[in-house]
C-alpha cells in the first residue's frame, strides 16, 4: 500500500514561525520575578521587561512602524537597545543598529541606503546625528533616549522614547514569516563602503540556541553587556538572555574598570568581548587574584594573539575562540576545549585556543575550500583554501545589491573571503583574510601568524601586518606596531625579535610605530595600513 507522508498540512498545532518573540514570552511566563536588567542603581524584573517592550512596541505603531519598516537606533548598550530588540521585531519592522563611533557621512549613507523610516538616539549622540543629517541633506522623525546616565545633548525635537513606553499594549505577536526580515546590519567599512546585512526571524532564534548549546549555557546566567549590540545585535546574547531568563548587566561603556567593577560587584558569569577589550582587563588587573569560580568569555573578531589568551586565563576567564561574521549573525564555529590540551604548558594552550575551530550545532558546514576546483581542502594543516558557510544563520543577502548577494552565494555556498588551513583533528585555523595574504618572492606569508609573534614581544601593544611594494620581491611584510604606555623598542630590535621567532623570509623587513586606526569592534583598518605602506620607500 501506497504510503502518503505529504497529505498533512501545517496547523497552529503544529508549525510556529520561529523567532526570538517566543523567548520573551517564555521569560515572562517562567522567569517574571527574576532580575533581567542591572544598570547602575536600576533594576527590572523579566515581567517589568515583558511589559515595557510590549508597550514600547505599540508606541511604535502609533507612530506607523509597521511591518518592513526600517528603524535605525544610534545608542550605547543601555536597557534601551536591548528592549528595542523585542520591541522592532513585535511591530513587524527591522531593527537597524548603528555603529556608533562611526563618522557622521557613513551614518549619513547608512541611513539613506537603510530607507530608515525614523531614528531612535541616546542624548548624548545626538549632536552626531544633527551632523549625520547635515550630510544626508534631510532629516528624520527622531525618538530621543534620556539616559540620565548620559551627558546633556543638544535637541533635535521630536518624541521622548518614555512616551513610547506609557502605550497600551497592543495584540502585537509572532511574525506571519520567520523568513521576514529582522534586523538590517551593516558590515564595518574595513574597505569600501558598508554592506547592509539582512537577518531573518528564522536566523535569529537558532543563533540563539545554537550560542546556548555551543557554549554550554545554564538557566541564569548573569551576563555582561560589552559585545556592542550594534555588531551582529550583540552576536544574538539578547535574545539567549530572555531565552534562559538570564541577568543583563549594563556598564554603557566599556572601560576596563568598569567592566571589573561590574564583574566584581554582580557576580558576571559569561560576557563576549573582541580580543582587544580582553588585553585591555588583562593590562587593568595585572597579578591580582583570579575570579573563581571562572567566568566563561566568548572572544572574536580578529583572531586573538596567544599571549592575550595566556594573560587571560591567568585572570579566571575561561576564554573560547568563535568565529564568525556580520553574514552569519555572528558566531558560527568555536575551539572547543579538547581533554589532552591540559598536559601542555599555558603558551602551548594558548597557541591551541586561538584556532577557529568546528562548526556550532546550528549550522549546517563550515568547510575550507578550494575556490578553483571546488572541493575541501586536506586535513594536513598546510594547503589553504577560503572559508565557506552554509546554513539557516547565513544572511538573506546584501539590502539592495543582488549582485554582491549572487557572487557571495556562488556555488551553494557563502564565501567568507578568509583564507585557512584545516589541521588533521578537522579544527580550522584562519591565515589570513584573501586580501591580507603577503605573496613575496612567490612565498605566501601569514601576516596573522608575524603578527602573532609582534604580540609576544613585551613593548608591543597592538600590531598589524601588512604588504609593502618591493621592487625585489613584489611585496614584503611591513608591520605597524603600537607601543605600550612607557615602553620603548625601535625598528630594529622588532625586526630581530621576528627573526628569532620566524623563517627569514616571513620577517618585517620595516616598522612603522603609531597608533592603530580601529573599528569600534576592535578590528584594524589594515585598508589604511596598507595605504600608508605604498607610501614607504622600498
Amino acid at each position: 500500500m501506497q504510503k502518503n507522508f505529504d497529505a498533512f498540512g501545517k496547523s497552529p498545532a503544529n508549525y510556529v514561525p520561529l523567532s526570538p518573540i517566543s523567548f520573551l514570552n517564555r521569560a515572562e511566563a517562567l522567569h517574571g520575578d527574576r532580575t533581567a536588567v542591572i544598570y547602575g542603581d536600576l533594576r527590572r524584573s523579566w515581567a517589568e521587561m515583558a511589559a515595557r517592550v510590549r508597550r514600547v512596541a505599540a508606541g511604535l505603531v502609533a507612530e506607523g512602524v509597521g511591518r518592513g519598516d526600517t528603524v535605525s537606533v544610534l545608542c550605547p548598550n543601555i536597557p534601551e537597545l536591548f528592549e528595542l530588540h523585542f520591541a522592532m521585531p513585535l511591530t513587524g519592522g527591522v531593527l537597524n543598529t548603528i555603529n556608533t563611533r562611526l563618522e557622521p557621512e557613513t551614518i549619513a549613507y547608512i541611513l539613506d541606503h537603510a530607507d530608515s523610516t525614523r531614528v531612535i538616539v541616546d542624548r548624548a549622540l545626538v549632536p552626531l546625528l544633527r551632523d549625520a543629517f547635515d550630510h544626508l541633506g534631510r532629516s528624520l522623525p527622531v525618538i530621543k533616549i534620556a539616559d540620565p546616565n548620559a551627558p546633556e545633548g543638544e535637541s533635535l525635537g521630536g518624541l521622548d522614547y518614555e512616551r513610547l513606553a506609557e502605550a497600551a499594549p497592543a495584540d502585537l505577536g509572532l511574525p506571519p514569516d520567520e523568513w521576514d526580515a529582522i534586523a538590517l546590519n551593516y558590515t564595518s567599512g574595513t574597505s569600501g563602503r558598508p554592506k547592509g546585512v539582512v537577518y531573518h526571524h528564522r536566523g535569529a532564534y537558532l543563533i540563539a540556541l545554537g550560542t546556548v548549546a555551543s557554549w554550554e549555557q545554564p538557566h541564569y546566567p548573569v551576563y555582561l553587556s560589552v559585545v556592542p549590540m550594534f555588531h551582529c545585535n550583540g552576536w544574538g546574547h539578547p535574545w539567549v538572555m530572555a531565552m534562559l531568563g538570564g541577568t543583563m548587566v549594563f556598564t554603557r561603556t566599556p572601560a576596563p574598570e568598569l567592566l571589573l567593577e561590574a564583574i566584581r560587584a554582580h557576580g558576571v558569569t559569561h560576557f563576549g568581548a573582541a580580543p582587544i577589550i580582553l588585553q585591555m582587563l588583562a593590562e587593568a588587573a595585572p597579578g591580582g587574584a583570579p575570579f573563581d569560580p571562572p567566568i566563561k568569555v566568548l572572544t572574536a573578531g580578529a583572531p586573538p594573539p596567544p599571549s592575550v589568551l595566556e594573560k587571560t586565563r591567568a585572570m579566571g576567564f575561561e576564554v573560547m575562540q568563535v568565529y564568525g561574521l556580520t553574514e552569519t549573525y555572528g558566531h558560527i564555529s568555536k575551539c572547543l576545549w579538547q581533554e589532552g590540551w591540559g598536559d601542555l604548558d599555558p603558551a602551548q594552550q594558548a597557541e591551541l585556543q586561538a584556532q577557529q575551530g568546528i562548526a556550532m550545532a546550528m549550522v549546517e558546514a563550515v568547510s575550507v575550500r578550494d575556490t578553483q576546483a571546488g572541493t575541501e581542502v586536506s586535513r594536513d594543516g598546510a594547503t589553504q583554501g577560503e572559508i565557506a558557510i552554509r546554513g539557516n544563520v547565513v544572511m538573506k543577502g546584501y539590502y539592495k545589491d543582488p549582485d554582491a548577494t549572487a557572487k557571495a552565494f556562488d556555488d551553494g555556498w557563502f564565501w567568507s573571503g578568509d583564507a585557512a588551513v584545516v589541521h588533521p583533528d578537522g579544527y580550522i585555523q584562519i591565515r589570513d583574510r584573501l586580501k591580507d595574504v603577503i605573496i613575496s618572492g612567490g612565498e605566501n606569508i601569514s601576516s596573522v601568524e608575524v603578527e602573532a609573534v609582534l604580540y609576544r614581544h613585551p613593548a608591543v601593544q597592538a600590531a598589524a601586518v601588512v604588504a609593502k611594494p618591493d621592487e625585489r620581491w613584489g611585496e614584503v611584510p611591513c608591520a605597524f606596531v603600537e607601543l605600550r604606555p612607557g615602553a620603548e623598542a625601535d625598528a630594529a630590535e622588532i625586526i630581530a625579535f621576528c627573526r628569532d621567532h620566524l623563517a627569514g623570509f616571513k620577517a618585517p623587513k620595516s616598522v612603522v610605530f603609531d597608533i592603530l586606526p580601529k573599528t569600534s569592534t576592535g578590528k584594524i583598518q589594515k585598508f589604511q595600513l596598507r595605504e600608508k605602506a605604498k607610501t614607504l620607500s622600498a
